[in-house]
């Protein structure tokens, strides 16, 4: 139910179509067998994707994923006196998804939950891409991947299953950020590693209005009110669903929500962000930069951080903020006119891609290096919210090594890689030694950016330099707290 992360793009294969992916379960060792992870099903979970169409911080759509569960380890005989059942995943191999060696299946329904109520329902029991035990056991996974990734209805596609964890960075900023003298990075910590995803493909026209091209975009886990374990073993469950779980842009929930108010946050609906200390305040007043000052010597920008404001709870004026009033909250926002490119720079509109991050997020957008700018004041916001100019921080301007992902993103919708395996993968997840671009020190710059100085962006205001989103974050990985309390 932890959510870890979520992307929103316009679909760099399909300019008509925009992309949601929503992670959850971080970590995942891919050798964790027999019984791998499984998604909650129905009756004990849902997981949500949330789009704000108007920019009123409430969902105009929820695209609600539930899951059903075919376990038939129970029933396998294998003609001796003992009573039936299997321990395995999977007692041969496995080429379809519809094979009968597969013991343990899972099932998917997306359905389009209306503001007003009324549902659609886009996806009528899909088929869970399979964990992927391994090549004895799966020698095509890629075929079966490809068999969860089903049509919806309406235009669009929809997949469910495990993937390769997509995030990428040091995450030994917990070390005193990065060991106190940036000496602890260029180590993908993820490499390894695997992640349940849920992915849906959903046409452009369906989503904005006709003024409009900007769309709010998070994610939330939830579970029932009441869990009872019986004697027997087995669970009930009972009471109206609660929101365990939230996520929107990046390094928000992890590294500027404090641990005290965790739950509350991850328990709390965007429009209700104003309500609690938990999300305005420390948006205005982040942690993160009185720690770099303290352990680096860079003075913290000035309180109340109206730069972060903008872009972490109303987006920037001129690139991804929506029209007309705006009720701030916290959600990832995504400008779906911008056309995609075919050459995205991974520092997003940092290096002048208005297609990437902090417009929307991309599977490749580096947000770690990006973010950590943005903390430390780098991107200039004026009174009106609109994006002046760019000064990259230069002690910090070599981030953290890592500037890609350990595997390559596919082309085609999910995107996402296909994920380890145990016995096929050649990174341990206790020290993956992926560095992106080599290992070698990429310094941050900036195309409106000489010798530190701050210079004009163009009028349209998206520009080189809205590195943000980042804000009072920076490389910590996602709710890596428990945020289900």
């Amino acid at each position: 139910m932890d959510n870890t992360d979520v992307y929103a793009f316009v679909s760099p294969d399909n300019k008509g179509m925009v992309t949601l992916i929503a992670n959850f379960a971080p970590f995942s060792v891919p050798s964790e067998g027999p019984n791998f992870y499984p998604w909650g099903t129905e009756k004990n979970a849902r997981y949500d994707i949330n789009v704000d169409t108007n920019g009123d911080a409430k969902p105009d759509h929820t695209f609600r994923y539930t899951f059903t569960t075919q376990d038939n380890r129970g029933k396998v005989d294998y003609g001796s006196k003992a009573a039936p059942g299997s321990f395995i995943y999977n007692n041969g191999p496995v080429n379809s998804v519809t094979d009968k060696t597969l013991l343990f299946k899972q099932f998917y329904t997306v359905t389009d939950v209306a503001a007003d109520g009324g549902e659609t329902t886009l996806v009528k029991n899909a088929p869970v891409a399979p964990d992927y035990v391994g090549p004895a056991s799966m020698p095509n996974y890629g075929a079966l991947r490809d068999q969860a990734v089903v049509d919806a209805k309406g235009g669009g596609k929809a997949f469910a299953g495990h993937a390769e964890d997509p995030f990428f960075l040091d995450i030994r900023v917990f070390d005193l950020i990065h060991g106190g003298d940036l000496s602890e990075v260029g180590r993908d910590t993820l490499a390894g590693f695997n992640v349940n995803s849920i992915a849906l493909q959903v046409p452009i026209k369906s989503l904005t209005r006709k003024n409009d091209p900007v769309i709010g975009v998070w994610s939330t886990a939830s579970r029932p009110g009441s869990r009872v374990m019986k004697a027997d073993g087995t669970q009930g469950y009972s009471g109206g669903f609660v929101q365990v779980s939230r996520l929107g842009n990046p390094l928000v929930n992890e590294v500027v929500i404090p641990a005290n108010l965790k739950d509350a946050f991850n328990s709390l609906k965007p429009v209700n962000d104003h309500t609690v200390k938990a999300a305005v305040d420390k948006v205005l007043k982040p942690e993160l930069p009185v720690l770099v000052q303290k352990i680096y010597g860079i003075p913290a920008p000035k309180t109340p951080r109206k730069d972060l404001f903008s872009i972490y709870l109303t987006g920037l004026k001129g690139l991804n903020r929506p029209a007309g009033k705006v009720t701030p909250a916290e959600m990832l926002r995504l400008n779906t006119s911008i056309p995609p490119t075919s050459h995205p720079n991974r520092l997003g509109v940092l290096a002048g891609d208005n297609a990437g991050f902090p417009n929307g997020r991309r599977l490749t957008d580096d947000v770690t290096d990006i973010s950590v700018q943005a903390v430390e004041g780098a991107v200039k916001v004026n009174s009106q919210g609109s994006a002046t100019g760019v000064n990259i921080v230069k002690p910090l301007a070599t981030g953290d090594q890592v500037n890609s992902n350990d595997k390559p993103f596919g082309h085609t919708f999910p995107y996402l890689a296909l994920p380890n395996s145990a016995s096929s993968r050649g990174i341990s997840p206790t020290g993956g030694l992926h560095a992106g671009g080599g290992g070698t020190a990429q310094q941050l710059t900036a195309p409106l950016t000489v010798n530190g100085t701050s210079l004009a962006l163009p009028a349209a205001g998206l520009a080189a330099g809205l590195l943000l989103l980042g804000a009072g974050a920076v490389v910590l990985r996602r709710g890596r707290t428990r945020t289900d309390g």
